[in-house]
């Protein structure tokens, strides 16, 4: 038979015990950023004025949303500032596919997709082509895991 003391013992060292064993995942921030860098130094707006990857630079930057975002002319940033929700990638830039997965996952500005005037970004090719395969399915999956997903 335990006795009173042991068993108050080990009741009290309990939570501390599992607040120790359990790791602390600080979340993720909402706007995926390499050095605080949105989508690795690419021109948002220029994904959907040119249908490509375009470098952006730091002489063209803005803040948003925590993140420096950078873009190849002063005419693509000023868009930008005037709606952002337009140009910035959803899912914060995160890997959409991932993030219809439940997690996130880094991005390559090569890997992305227009659907419905909206901006995809994916972790490579290979996963864009994942993702390709039911857009509005994995749209719907990440629309449903997002934000929470950061906290994952």
């Amino acid at each position: 038979m335990i006795s009173r003391r042991a068993f108050l013992t080990a009741s009290a060292a309990t939570p501390v015990a599992l607040a120790l064993a359990s790791p602390a995942f600080a979340a993720e921030p909402p706007i995926y950023s390499a050095r605080g860098v949105a989508v690795k130094g690419t021109d948002v707006v220029a994904y959907f004025t040119e249908g490509k990857q375009v470098d952006g630079s730091s002489e063209f930057a803005t803040e948003y949303m925590g993140a420096n975002w950078h873009f190849a002319s002063a005419e693509n940033r000023n868009a930008f500032e005037m709606n952002p929700e337009a140009y910035a990638p959803q899912y914060g830039g995160y890997c959409a596919y991932a993030v219809s997965q439940g997690y996130t996952a880094s991005i390559s500005p090569n890997a992305w997709t227009i659907h419905d005037g909206k901006l995809y970004l994916n972790f490579n090719k290979a996963v864009r082509a994942l993702w390709s395969r039911d857009i509005p399915g994995r749209i719907a999956s990440g629309d449903a895991n997002w934000p929470e997903v950061l906290n994952a």
